[in-house]
């Protein structure tokens, strides 16, 4: 398959991910062969950095930065948008090592970027699924997501949502300093900012397959992190608009805001 884009670098994070990372490389490079392959490794303890440095020998395509420690997906992600930037790519995707972001698909997503400055791989739109999924996971993620639409009023249906397409020149514009965000947070915090830009988001329908192989990433502390930050941007986008309509409302009445909240 040729791409909409001239360079495309895909952000493959991995924490002891030495068992699944060369299958997911090797389908990546399968389907979608002009792509290249960044991998953002923590410093794996079971040795995947070396895993990904013999791939990197193997296949031009395929390089890897080696961090200090593990220190959140999303700082892992901030690494690879400013590693892609500096070396001029047009876009950059994110994926899992772990084979549940099916590589496979990876051409409707890119294909959708054509049109779009961020393409979301949706389990909740229509056409999308997940397979192997406990009744508890997917309760906590429609949940998640639901509360997240409620309380930020964005009109994404999936916005924790991991497997993603960003155009470079989208990321340029969307204030990477700021964000804070450590785990799956990370991803309602950049749709967030892409709307809040009125860059265009779409969502395209994927099939999420659970891991097969290793221990899902997910815990307590990602959840509290995802509750918290959201409620709080909620509470602030809540403010801002309540003050906005006050002066808009003040100006229009002929008084002051000051004079219509006291």
């Amino acid at each position: 398959m040729t791409t909409t884009f001239e360079r495309v670098l895909v952000l493959i994070p991995t924490y002891n991910e030495r068992e699944s990372l060369p299958g997911v490389v090797g389908r990546v490079r399968s389907a979608v062969p002009s792509v290249d392959i960044l991998v953002l490794d923590d410093n794996s303890p079971d040795g995947t950095g070396a895993i990904a440095e013999a791939l990197a020998a193997e296949d031009d395509h395929v390089t890897v930065l080696h961090r200090a420690g593990k220190q959140g997906l999303g700082p892992a992600y901030l690494a690879g948008f400013s590693w892609a930037m500096q070396e001029g790519y047009d876009a950059v995707v994110e994926m899992d090592a772990d084979g549940s972001h099916l590589p496979e698909q990876l051409s409707s997503l890119l294909e959708a970027a054509a049109d779009a400055d961020l393409v979301v791989g949706s389990r909740w739109v229509p056409g999308g699924a997940t397979h192997n999924w406990p009744v508890s996971r997917t309760m906590l993620s429609r949940g998640a997501n639901l509360y997240a639409r409620a309380a930020l009023g964005i009109p994404v249906r999936d916005a924790t949502a991991g497997y993603r397409v960003y155009r470079t020149s989208a990321l340029r514009a969307m204030d990477l300093d700021g964000v804070a965000s450590q785990g799956y947070c990370f991803q309602v915090d950049l749709t967030l900012r892409a709307i809040d830009r009125g860059l265009r988001v779409v969502e395209v329908p994927i099939d999420f397959v659970e891991r097969e192989i290793g221990s899902s990433k997910m815990d307590g502390s990602i959840v509290r992190e995802a509750l918290g930050r959201v409620t709080l941007w909620g509470a602030q986008r809540r403010g801002s608009q309540v003050t906005s309509r006050l002066r808009t409302l003040g100006r229009s009445t002929g008084g002051t805001w000051h004079e219509l909240t006291d």
